[in-house]
Order: structure tokens, then sequence, then C-alpha cells
């Protein structure tokens, strides 16, 4: 290959070029970003930037030094617009046009609005920009904030909003937040940490509607409450980014679908990050953006599958002063319980806890709260049992 172009100054974009230099590709490198700005770090963005105890300098993920280590074309503030697979080029939102041999889709995801809502003070928290927004908005003075949605995102937000002394409301539409994730038991816990920290959660309701002329001023819900409003920060998923391959030969569903090495229906092209669907699951996590370069690079400059990109998913999100890490996947039916640490009155005790997802006598996934040592240790051995239960399976034929 001459030429390789990464669709996506993301996390997983910058990893995928320092893969591809790091893997002794020494050709025409080319990086497209929609955003102005280089890649930067955006689990702060909800937490340390949006208090202001991180200033922006600090989620820079390249220097000047590493930008020459890449030699790279940056072409920054730019969308591309189109992929022409025949033609082996990328179409760009101003008409220009790149001609590549090989293409890694690093596009990422975007936040899922509510119904387009143009009034002031509604925010979506996804971009720099984004955050720069919503910090202008929580200074001079206590603001009503209403959070749309009680995922990671939407729990970050509102512990930082807490944090800097504002009345928080957290509107979830399921009974508790974080059930998918979570399952029942443990994202009681989680719901227990709104209540205990000040912040006011309403479960099993979603909006119905926005007042306000110009700006914000309330949140209906659909059961008939009416919360008043200054700031509303909705949270209520991401979309990947996927628009532009709309009539390529790229097999798109909720991402682009891609084996268990990235590689996608084109042996030209691989897809990383939030936009990939690879192996049939699509993480947005920060693990997964920053893991799946490195098999995805290798197989794209061998023109075929030779490296394997599964690992066992990991997440994590600081709320309200804790920080909780989940490794694994759990799934309807797997039983928890709580093997270190305690749950008191509902709520993680002063030293935290790890619980342990089984299935049929085996870990499944392990969850911790304030309990870094502990979960350290049990995710190493997820992640051993896990790889021999799928080398088991592979030897046997049965997948895994």
């Amino acid at each position: 290959m001459r030429t390789v172009t990464v669709v996506g100054a993301s996390l997983s974009g910058l990893y995928a070029a320092r893969e591809l230099r790091a893997q002794g590709f020494d050709g025409r490198l080319v990086i497209v970003g929609e955003e102005t700005h280089a890649p930067y770090d955006r689990p702060p963005l909800s937490k340390e930037y949006l208090t202001g105890r991180a200033p922006e300098e600090d989620l820079a993920l390249t220097d000047a030094e590493e930008h020459a280590e890449l030699d790279a074309e940056w072409l920054l503030g730019v969308r591309a617009r189109s992929l022409d697979a025949r033609g082996r080029t990328v179409v760009l939102g101003d008409g220009r046009t790149v001609s590549t041999d090989g293409v890694v889709v690093a596009t990422g995801a975007s936040a899922r609005p509510l119904g387009g809502d143009r009034r002031a003070g509604v925010h979506t928290l996804r971009t720099l920009d984004d955050a720069r927004a919503l910090r202008a908005e929580l200074t001079g003075g206590e603001r009503r904030v209403v959070v749309v949605g009680g995922g990671f995102v939407g729990a970050e937000t509102a512990s930082s909003c807490a944090a800097l002394g504002h009345t928080v409301t957290v509107v979830e539409a399921a009974t508790l937040p974080l059930v998918p994730q979570l399952g029942p038991d443990m994202a009681a816990v989680c719901a227990a940490l709104h209540r205990r920290n000040g912040t006011a959660l309403t479960t099993g309701a979603s909006v119905a509607a926005l007042h306000g002329t110009t700006a914000v001023t309330a949140v209906e819900l659909t059961d008939g409450r009416v919360l008043p409003a200054d700031v509303v920060v909705v949270g209520i998923g991401a979309a990947p980014n996927t628009a532009w391959l709309a009539g390529s030969p790229l097999a798109l569903n909720d991402g682009v679908l891609c084996d268990d090495g990235c590689a996608t229906s084109l042996p030209q092209v691989v897809a990383v990050g939030d936009v990939a669907r690879v192996g049939g699951t699509r993480a947005e996590h920060w693990t997964s953006a920053t893991r799946q370069p490195r098999a995805a690079v290798t197989n794209l400059l061998a023109g075929r599958t030779v490296a394997d990109a599964r690992s066992v998913p990991y997440f994590w999100s600081d709320q309200y002063g804790v920080r909780l890490q989940f490794a694994g996947r759990r799934r309807e039916g797997d039983s928890v319980r709580v093997t270190e640490g305690r749950i008191a009155d509902g709520a993680p005790g002063e030293d935290g806890f790890l619980a342990r997802y089984e299935r049929a006598g085996r870990t499944t996934a392990v969850l911790a709260v304030a309990r870094a040592r502990s979960f350290t240790r049990a995710r190493r051995e997820l992640a051993r049992d896990t790889h021999e239960t799928r080398e088991a399976h592979e030897t046997h034929g049965v997948p895994a």
C-alpha cells in the first residue's frame, strides 16, 4: 500500500495511525477529521473538564513531537462525504478527493438529540465544543439542571453538576439507571449513589415536551409532571456515524459490520472504535477504541484477517467521587453476589465492594465500586478464564 487514509481524527483513529507507523507502514498517511480539533480525550469532558479541574490543554492526545513522528497529512474541519470503493477514493465534504489504497473507518458516533430541539439551554455532551458550551452555562450562579438519561454520560454529568452546586434531577425512562449494563440489583446501588449525593432521580418516565419560547424553562414528563429547568443535558445514547458510507459496498447495521479482526466486507477497509460492530458487538468504550486498532491495522496491511481483536469488555465511570469498574459480559439470568466489601442501606459501604456475576458456576463479569485493586485482580482472572474457554471451544469446533 502506498496510501492509507484514516477517516476520523478520533481516539481510535489516532491509535490506528500510530499502529500503522509502528507496524512498518512508511507510505502516505492521511487523517481526516470533521472537528477542527486534533485528537483529544473524551472521558474528562463530563468530569474534570466540566468541573474546571482539567484545563483544555490537558485533553490533547498528541503533541508537536508526535505529529512529526507520524508524518501524516491532517485534514481537519472537513467531513468525509462518501467512499468510492471501486475507485479507492474518499470524497470529502468540500469536494476534495483522497485517492487511497487502504481505509481505516474511525468516524465514531454522535450524540442522539432530543427531537432536534434548538432552544437555548438544551445540550448534548459528546464533543469538546459541546463541553465548552455546557461549561459556560454552568458558571455564574446556581442552575436547575435536568439530565435526560441515566446512562454513564448522564450519571457523570449529573455528578459534575451536583459538585458545582447546582440543583440536579436525572430523568430515566427505565425502572433504574444502567439496568441493561449492570442488572437490577447493581443498578439499584447506582441509583442510591445519586440520591445519597443530593441528586433527584425520576425513573419510569420520559420527556414529553420542553417548555420555553427561546430558552428552556421546564421539562414536561410523560406522567404529567413538570420539572423547572434552566439547563437540560440530553444523554440518551449515540448513533454511529455511518451516513457517509451509504451507497458503498460496506455492510451497515448500527455500525460498520466487521469480523472478529475489524475487517469489513472490503479487503482494503477496516473499522475501529464506536463506529465498528466487531464480531456482532459495537462497544462504545475507551478500551475498545485503543485495543482494536492493533489487530485492524495488522489485517489491513496483510490484506486478510490474521489477527483477532476480541477481548473482554471493560469500562469505568467516575460518579460522586467513586469509581465504578466493570468487565465481562452480563446476560439476563446471571446471578450476582458481593464477594468483597459490602453494600450498606442499598449504597456502597465506605470501603466499596466487588461483585461477581455468575452463570452455571462460572464468573461472567465483575463489578467494583471504589475497589480498584481487587477489580484489577478479578479482571485478570476473568480474562484468563475467558481465553481458556474460547480456546477450548475453538479446539472442538464450537463457536465461543
